[in-house]
């Protein structure tokens, strides 16, 4: 048999076994199959709902991704074993897993203006789209970020927000719903020592302190727990009745600052108790010793960076994106890690927000001035996802509740995208 003839049974059948590690009802015979070579994911997906459709008439179908070899499959069958240089010979396993996708677009949460900041980690502030139960009221300038300190164990949480007015700002939020009607908070804490915007607001693990990055190009740290002018830890009850007491209001300066950066420092993640990262408008990212307040790493990025976030395998990987539309993402225990090891360019702006799943090695998610928010899959080089609700720029989005994505952007929106199998 010559070239031509192989190369044309190839386009006819491919014998396959799914295999998978999903539990009942989603399991399919093991037995191998003959599918045409020309199926991509959809016509797979499209076989393995027929199969579970067989075994359960009452089944509705989901979308469903495959890999081969460790890699998502996102062409052809026959485009990858002949890329791949897999042979056709011997019967080939292809793993299937659910779809990490949005199944659902919620109704969205109209703002009077741009939607510059979103933390997803406690659904505390938004109870569902469209359902807003407190209003955070203080700052003079524009709030550039946002970091929910979620202390286990308490009923309320701690909120810290970050403006252009020069300061942070602590609040304690009820975790119980009022009425029907937003309430609005004062801050309970000003923190005071920045000399230009405060870009960036992240919270430490165990959530005592938090760090702050700044157009002065600083890194500041500072302390969340407060005492009132009694000696005693602030509490939403005492300021709501002194809501008009200056004296339940304190200000307090930094506990240490973090010099090296050259230019605005646009994004911090605590993501253990002794490191802090950042990233930068001097194009590099930068890991810090808090104990010694020194750089420990030092990667040039080429770009001006605008995010950042720590995640992915042992909770080690670096993603930053910035004045480009790529999102790159390192490895920093790598020798040579200056280099990404994966770079994903499927944007067409600058890149605003980045974001880690906190349950997943492989996922991410990206959001861009061209108005769209992606979702990321390491095993392959394509976006798993698409998101292009927003009308215009996306500055902010972020995980929620686990299957969500949130977003916010210049359109005014509060958009969130569910039903993500993770």
């Amino acid at each position: 048999m010559d070239i031509d003839d192989s190369n044309e049974e190839l386009s006819r059948r491919v014998q396959v076994r799914f295999i998978t590690k999903l539990e009942a009802p989603l399991k399919v015979p093991s037995a191998s199959i003959a599918v045409p070579a020309d199926l991509t994911r959809l016509g797979l997906s499209t076989i393995i709902n027929s199969l579970l459709k067989s075994k359960n008439s009452d089944w509705e179908a989901e979308p469903f991704d495959f890999l081969i070899d460790g890699e998502l499959v996102r062409m052809s069958l026959e485009q990858f074993l002949l890329a791949k240089g897999i042979s056709v010979e011997k019967i080939l396993e292809i793993e299937y897993i659910k779809a990490v996708v949005p199944r659902k677009e919620e109704e969205p949460s109209p703002h009077d203006d741009w939607v510059s900041a979103v933390d997803g980690s406690f659904p505390g502030i938004w109870k569902a789209p469209g359902l807003c139960t407190y209003i955070l009221d203080g700052h003079s300038d524009v709030i550039t970020s946002v970091s929910v300190i979620n202390k286990k164990g308490e009923e309320n949480i701690d909120v810290a927000t970050a403006s252009k007015d020069r300061t942070i700002r602590l609040w304690k939020v009820d975790g119980e719903c009022h009425g029907n009607h937003p309430g609005k908070i004062r801050a309970f804490k000003i923190l005071q020592g920045h000399n230009a915007s405060v870009q960036s607001v992240a919270a430490e693990t165990s959530c005592n302190m938090i760090c702050s990055g700044s157009w002065d190009s600083s890194i500041k740290l500072w302390r969340t727990n407060v005492m009132d002018m009694d000696g005693e830890q602030v509490s939403v009850k005492k300021r709501r009745v002194n809501i008009k007491d200056e004296e339940t209001q304190t200000e307090e300066e930094a506990v240490s600052t973090l010099l090296g950066h050259t230019q605005c420092v646009s994004s911090v993640v605590w993501p253990q108790y002794e490191t802090i990262y950042s990233s930068s408008w001097d194009h590099s990212v930068r890991r810090w010793d808090v104990e010694t307040g020194k750089d420990s790493l030092n990667i040039f990025s080429g770009k001006v960076l605008n995010c950042i976030d720590v995640g992915g395998e042992a909770s080690a990987l670096i993603a930053a994106g910035g004045s480009d539309p790529v999102l790159r993402i390192w490895d920093p225990r790598k020798p040579g890690s200056s280099a990404p090891i994966f770079q994903f360019s499927f944007h067409t702006s600058w890149i605003s927000s980045c974001k880690w799943h906190d349950k997943s090695w492989f996922h991410l998610l990206s959001a861009s001035y061209d108005g769209k928010v992606m979702l990321w899959d390491l095993r392959t080089a394509w976006p798993l996802s698409v998101m292009d609700s927003h009308e215009d720029k996306v500055l902010c989005a972020d995980w929620w509740r686990g299957d969500s994505v949130i977003s916010g952007g210049a359109d005014s929106k509060l958009r969130i995208s569910s039903g993500i199998s993770m």
